[in-house]
């Protein structure tokens, strides 16, 4: 009995390495996804440079990316929801591959726009399905942790990633950048081929179809969720070098520096208790984002500016995978498929807050902005609490 019950604990010892060394590997596409997001914003202008174009129309280098993952998502997801999620998944590794290879050698802009609607098409698809691939292969009682692991690859793609690719790009130039990221998402697809377990996806039905999710007043409540808290936040986040300018802080490096603590520690505490206390961490997440913003408002302490980096990395740092697994909790079948809604929201959310942030900085200021922020984020409170049955 005794050697019985210690093989069974062995076994399942090695089961849970095993789970963590794939959903390690699925936070390395996160991360690569992230880079691949986010690059362009780091060499902007040597890209308007090298294109002989102006800032702002290289700035659409962005937007194409953003707006082919919103519109793209949700069909796309559809009509992929019965693939076999590993093959799935390394069509869209080969497909990030490509995007940025075009990006890399293209000799001008409208084949580089090309490249990053290309690439966005497949975010829009990958995010969702990476989340319901997750979750095939963990129980139901730690879908939230393995959700979490996988998307941690996204803050620490923001915290280190991306300065350490802009700063490749800065010296060797922005086709370096891109071919190295290509070089990246082919090894990491040759990696998934190997290891990761195939899964079977859902057969497409009425009931986890986009038009029966739109029907689910669960998922309604997190795409709002979603909205408030995504724009609030990514709205003060295009204007970090504002924000910093405006309050006399060190440098934007040493406000990423604070904020990357934050969004570790918060990475850590979501993954540890996302499955028992989701409501929980829903309201503090909004509750400490908005009181970061009013200490932004207020305060004039630089060792308080400090403090005030780290909270919004705490209430910033786990947002993607605290929405998907929100979301997903509301349905019964086709995560996938609500969590495209949810990746819609989120991009959408993006486009307007920068839009509406960058609007009341210039007619405003950055006072107005972050005010504007925290009025969002105290909304999110209120409204977290009314669906506090949901959670």
């Amino acid at each position: 009995m005794i050697v019985f019950v210690k093989d069974e604990f062995m076994t399942d010892v090695k089961t849970k390495k095993s789970s963590l060394a794939i959903l390690t590997l699925m936070a390395s596409i996160t991360f690569m996804a992230i880079l691949a997001e986010l690059m362009p914003s780091g060499v902007l202008p040597d890209m308007a440079n090298y294109f002989n174009i102006s800032k702002g129309t290289a700035g659409g280098l962005i937007g194409a990316y953003a707006i082919a993952s919103a519109f793209l998502g949700i069909p796309l997801v559809s009509i992929t929801i019965s693939w076999n999620r590993k093959l799935l998944l390394e069509i869209l590794l080969i497909g990030f591959a490509c995007a940025n290879l075009i990006v890399g050698l293209a000799p001008n802009f409208t084949l580089a726009l090309i490249g990053r609607a290309i690439g966005g098409a497949c975010a829009g698809t990958m995010w969702p399905m990476i989340t319901a691939y997750a979750m095939e292969l963990v129980s139901k009682e730690e879908a939230g942790k393995a959700i979490t692991i996988v998307m941690s690859g996204i803050t620490v793609g923001m915290a280190l990633g991306v300065p350490a690719m802009t700063l490749i790009g800065t010296i060797y130039g922005f086709h370096l950048e891109f071919l190295a990221l290509v070089v990246g998402l082919v090894l990491i697809a040759i990696l998934c081929h190997l290891y990761l377990p195939s899964v079977q996806g859902e057969k497409a039905s009425k009931s986890n179809s986009p038009f029966t999710m739109f029907k689910n007043k669960g998922v309604l409540w997190m795409l709002g969720l979603t909205f408030l808290g995504v724009g609030a936040n990514y709205g003060v986040y295009t204007f970090i070098t504002n924000l910093v300018s405006d309050s006399q802080y060190p440098s934007v490096a040493t406000a990423q520096f604070f904020f990357g603590i934050g969004s570790v520690i918060s990475v850590l505490l979501v993954m540890r208790f996302i499955d028992r206390y989701m409501y929980g961490i829903m309201l503090a997440v909004f509750a400490v984002g908005a009181c970061t913003m009013l200490l932004f408002v207020f305060n004039h302490a630089q060792i308080l500016f400090h403090i005030a980096f780290i909270l919004w990395g705490l209430g910033f740092g786990s947002l993607s995978s605290l929405f998907q697994t929100a979301t997903a909790k509301q349905v019964k079948e086709g995560a996938a498929v609500a969590n495209s809604l949810q990746s819609s929201s989120f991009n959408f959310a993006i486009m307007f807050g920068s839009t509406g942030a960058g609007i009341l900085l210039g007619q405003a200021g950055t006072r107005a902005m972050l005010l504007a922020s925290c009025g969002l984020l105290v909304l999110g409170v209120f409204l977290t609490y009314l669906c506090k049955k949901k959670l």
